[in-house]
C-alpha cells in the first residue's frame, strides 16, 4: 500500500512537472532542446506550427490530468468528476496523437524516430479511442485496462526526458539517443502496464 502511494505520488508530481513544460515555448525563445535541430523552414511553417502546438499543449493537458482518472476514491464518491476529466483527456489525448502522426514524420534523425514516434501516436491514439468506446458500450473492465495503456504511452512526455540525457552520455550525442529514445519511450511503458493490469485484474478477481 505505500509503495503504491509512493508510486502515485512520484508519477503524479512528473506529470503535472512535464506537462507544464509546454509553457516554456511561450517565455523563451522556442529554439532550444527539440526545436534547436529543426530548419528554419520548417520553424515557420504554418501547418506544422499548428501541429506542434496542438500536439505539446494537449498533450501536456492530458498528462496532467491524466493521473487523476486512477484514483478510486474519486471514480467511486465524484463519478461525474471523473466522467468530466475523461471526456477532456480523450479529446485531448486523440487531438495531440493526430497531430504527433503529422509532426512525427519530420523528427530529426532519419528513419528511426520518424516511425518511432509515429507508432506511438497511432497506438496512443487507438487505445484511447477503444478505451472511450469500450466505456460507451457499458464494458467497464476493458476501458480501464485500455486507458492504463493509453496513460502509459501519453507517460513517454516524462520517460523520453529520463533516457534522452541518459543515452545522450552513453552515445556520446543526441542523434544516436534520439533514434533510440523514440522507441525506448513508451514500449517499455506499455510493458509496464501490462505488469500493472495483470497485478490489478488477478487481484479483483
Amino acid at each position: 500500500m505505500l509503495l503504491r502511494k509512493i508510486s502515485y505520488f512520484i508519477i503524479s508530481f512528473c506529470a503535472i512537472l512535464i506537462g507544464l513544460y509546454p509553457a516554456i515555448y511561450f517565455i523563451v525563445d522556442r529554439k532550444f532542446g527539440l526545436l534547436a535541430s529543426k530548419s528554419d523552414l520548417l520553424l515557420a511553417d504554418i501547418l506544422w506550427n499548428t501541429m506542434f502546438y496542438t500536439h505539446i499543449i494537449l498533450g501536456g493537458i492530458a498528462l496532467i490530468i491524466g493521473w487523476l482518472q486512477f484514483n478510486k476514491k474519486l471514480r467511486v464518491k465524484k463519478i461525474q468528476l471523473h466522467r468530466k476529466i475523461g471526456k477532456v483527456y480523450v479529446v485531448s489525448c486523440l487531438l495531440s496523437g493526430i497531430s504527433g502522426f503529422y509532426i512525427a514524420l519530420y523528427a530529426t534523425g532519419g528513419i528511426s524516430p520518424k516511425l518511432g514516434f509515429a507508432s506511438m501516436a497511432i497506438v496512443w491514439f487507438f487505445t484511447t479511442l477503444f478505451g472511450f468506446l469500450a466505456i460507451k458500450n457499458g464494458n467497464i473492465i476493458k476501458h480501464q485496462k485500455l486507458m492504463i495503456y493509453s496513460y502509459a504511452v501519453c507517460f513517454s512526455a516524462v520517460t523520453l526526458r529520463i533516457w534522452l540525457p541518459i543515452l545522450g552520455n552513453i552515445f556520446g550525442g543526441f542523434l544516436p539517443a534520439y533514434r533510440i529514445v523514440a522507441w525506448l519511450s513508451w514500449i517499455p511503458n506499455l510493458f509496464v502496464a501490462f505488469l500493472i493490469i495483470k497485478y490489478q485484474f488477478k487481484l479483483s478477481k
